[in-house]
């Protein structure tokens, strides 16, 4: 379906989620399921067994041609030309100046084809960064969006590969993080990459639309839960994962969003490249920070940071922890106020609530806590991109 603005896109999955009684919302110009019972218990389940999220929103661009590698690499903030066939890197897309337009995973199909994915509201935007760069090369290379057609479905948790290996020949305890292979699931030609969003080990896989229903519900009976949006950004901020449009967007550079690793800016044929270089060299005054709440509050976005009263900084992202049994956030700050243990308040709506600086991720897999509570976890629920 067309997205004209007003009209919002439903994904091959739409019929699926709606049988199964989920709650949609907007997001990124999409008819997306927020829930469909406990948020809780969805999260919970990727957690310690395995979750299924429609993923079928974010951009699939198929990008070939002769200088279908040096396009990507004017364009992303890694060079790929080097990188290896069924390789995956995550990077970020900026402008001229620094600030950052998506930030996205590319993978490698073949010598002169590659799938980028960027995020769903932001898709429009990537392409026309790359035919703008392109057209500044002259680069033969071709951008085809494929988005409609291909299908993804998220595949997370502790038991991800074992119930995956039921319905593929290929060995996935083969597939290392961060690598993609091609593969017959359900009876359908699919990429199967060992990539995710949720601090655990998954898989994303992308076969055709029309064959994405089978490929859930067989999913589904054999022991993986249906999960929504609201436990996806739950686990997401859990696992510090930066949400573009929240945590990052082009008022931010990488430096101050921590992503530095993923930065290559002294390659020659970068745009991005000087503006990064100066940010890099001068230093930033603030950056992101995770903070963990010590009094009793729950940090929304656009919540403010205070230090007494003066205002510091800006919650990006926050709201309770089911893993970890604790409200937690993010949000940029002073770099006199980025150092872990420091102390900090915020305004939960009117209140002033201490809380202290932590390291990032807040976790990273492991052992999950059991906690019997069911917050209000969409309150306040402001995404617009993953």
């Amino acid at each position: 379906m067309a997205n004209d603005g007003s009209t919002l896109r439903r994904t091959p999955l739409y019929d699926v989620h709606a049988r199964l009684g989920g709650r949609f919302v907007p997001f990124g110009g999409w008819e997306m399921p927020v829930r469909y019972g406990s948020i809780l218990s969805e999260a919970r389940a990727v957690r310690s067994s395995v979750g299924l999220f429609d993923v079928s929103h974010m951009g699939r661009l198929n990008v070939s041609g002769a200088d279908a590698a040096a396009l990507l690499s004017a364009t992303l903030s890694v060079d790929v030309t080097g990188l290896r066939l069924g390789r995956a890197r995550y990077n970020v897309i900026c402008d001229d100046d620094g600030g950052i337009i998506d930030d996205c995973i590319v993978y490698r199909r073949g010598s002169s084809r590659f799938l980028l994915i960027p995020n769903a509201s932001n898709t429009d935007a990537v392409i026309a960064r790359l035919a703008e760069l392109a057209g500044r090369m002259d680069a033969d290379a071709n951008v085809v969006n494929v988005t409609e057609r291909i299908a993804m479905i998220a595949c997370q948790g502790p038991n991800a590969e074992a119930a995956l290996q039921r319905l593929t020949e290929r060995d996935l305890s083969k597939v290392r993080p961060f690598r993609a292979v091609r593969a017959t699931v359900v009876g359908s030609d699919g990429l199967i990459a060992r990539t995710g969003y949720t601090g655990e080990d998954g898989f994303e896989v992308m076969i055709p639309s029309e064959d994405a229903a089978r490929l859930w519900m067989t999913l589904m009976e054999i022991g993986a839960a249906a999960c929504g949006l609201a436990a996806r950004d739950v686990l997401r901020l859990e696992a510090g994962l930066m949400l573009h449009g929240n945590d990052i967007d082009r008022s931010v550079n990488p430096y101050e969003a921590g992503l530095a690793r993923f930065v290559e800016p002294d390659r020659d044929g970068y745009p991005a490249g000087p503006a990064l270089r100066r940010i890099r060299d001068e230093g930033v005054s603030r950056k992101i920070v995770g903070f963990k709440m010590v009094g009793r509050g729950i940090p929304r976005a656009g919540h403010d940071i205070l230090d007494g009263e003066r205002r510091i900084g800006r919650v990006t992202s926050g709201g309770p922890s089911p893993t970890l049994d604790s409200n937690i956030g993010m949000g940029y700050v002073p770099i006199a106020y980025s150092a872990v243990g420091t102390r900090i308040a915020i305004d939960a709506r009117g209140r002033k609530v201490e809380a202290e600086v932590v390291d990032l991720p807040f976790y990273g897999g492991g052992a999950t806590a059991a906690v019997a509570l069911e917050p209000v976890f969409f309150e306040g629920f402001d995404s617009s991109s993953n």
